[in-house]
């Protein structure tokens, strides 16, 4: 990762080239846990707009994200039967788990909107840096523009959460919350063991 993607995506710990190299090695179970990937971004997109349905604007951006992310779901499926491949069940997420622990549960409205949004817009940076990876390193050329179409679109959410945040909170204060959330990311990446049958 450049300091250019570092910047725009703002993480701090990339992702080891050679992670796509495992993940090469387990196409069914990769395609299968974005698969899940997509589903949850959806049902993540849908609890908010009912948590803050007072949101007007939250709802009307969120809206065709829903949409979006359940068709990437069903272009994903679509990938794995044209490579005669199953979409295997749901596995547990050490990631998103890991991260769900750092979340403020209780407070102000305002914090845990924050703190959702972030944690939305960090999934989306992660996914968008991992599609990278896939786009530039896979050795099946189709998949490698599969990915690209992938990448591009994660970038557009992260900045979406980012924009809602600073919508409805301080911009110094998303911005604080951002580099704890940011700096909190990099520690689960380093402990956890890299997988070629995850996403994250």
């Amino acid at each position: 990762m450049n300091e250019t993607e570092k910047n725009i995506l703002g993480l701090h710990l990339p992702t080891d080239p050679w992670w796509v190299d495992l993940a090469a090695l387990s196409l069914e179970e990769i395609l299968t846990d974005h698969a899940y990937c997509e589903q949850k971004a959806a049902t993540s997109c849908i609890s908010l707009i009912q948590g803050f349905s007072d949101r007007e604007k939250l709802v009307t951006e969120l809206s065709p994200i829903v949409t979006e992310e359940w068709g990437h779901f069903r272009l994903v499926l679509q990938e794995l039967h044209k490579r005669n491949l199953k979409l295997g069940k749901q596995r547990k997420d050490e990631y998103v788990n890991s991260l769900l622990k750092f979340e403020k549960k209780g407070g102000k409205e305002e914090d845990r909107l924050l703190d959702k949004l972030l944690i939305c817009a960090l999934i989306e940076a992660r996914s968008c840096e991992r599609f990278k990876r896939l786009s530039e390193g896979l050795s099946d050329a189709y998949l490698r523009n599969f990915y690209r179409r992938f990448m591009e679109s994660e970038a557009g959410h992260y900045v979406t959460f980012i924009e809602l945040a600073e919508t409805y909170l301080p911009k110094e204060k998303v911005r604080q919350r951002w580099q704890e959330w940011l700096a909190y990311e990099a520690e689960i990446i380093s402990s956890l063991a890299p997988r070629g049958d995850r996403m994250h």
